[in-house]
């Protein structure tokens, strides 16, 4: 972590770094399903974010842009590529004709739910933790 342009060390007997060094290591490096997801529906992964974002809500290129923390021109490439492959739409905004309203087509939304879907699926390793178990950490993570 930087603080003033220096590098702080981690305790590795904080519990919170611990805990989150083992939570990033389930979900980034063991259990990473970005490339199937990527696969599946044939885009790169920060493709399928904006197509997960304007499936879950249609909004300007700005709020896109802020959505996924890049900038409106880059913003502008990744719904160009998604509108040429039929699974994203422009329409004038009800309230500003200068914005246009980015929203995912019915090829959109199917592709953005195979995504949701493999993205969501749980490992088999917190599948076969104990109901009590999961409700715990379920309780655990939604306090966070």
């Amino acid at each position: 972590m930087t603080v003033e342009g220096e590098v702080r060390e981690l305790d590795p007997a904080d519990p919170a770094v611990r805990a989150w060094g083992r939570m990033r290591a389930l979900v980034v490096d063991q259990h990473d399903r970005r490339r199937e997801a990527c696969e599946a529906v044939g885009l790169s992964f920060v493709r399928v974010k904006a197509l997960l974002e304007v499936a879950r809500r249609p909004g300007t290129l700005s709020d896109l842009a802020d959505r996924l923390s890049v900038d409106r021109p880059y913003a502008t490439v990744v719904v160009d590529e998604l509108q040429k492959r039929g699974l994203v739409r422009r329409e004038h905004h009800p309230e500003d004709r200068r914005c246009k309203i980015v929203s995912a087509t019915p090829d959109g939304e199917r592709a953005a739910a195979t995504a949701r879907a493999i993205l969501g699926d749980p490992p088999p390793v917190l599948r076969a933790l104990p109901p009590e178990d999961l409700a715990h950490l379920d309780r655990i993570l939604a306090a966070l």
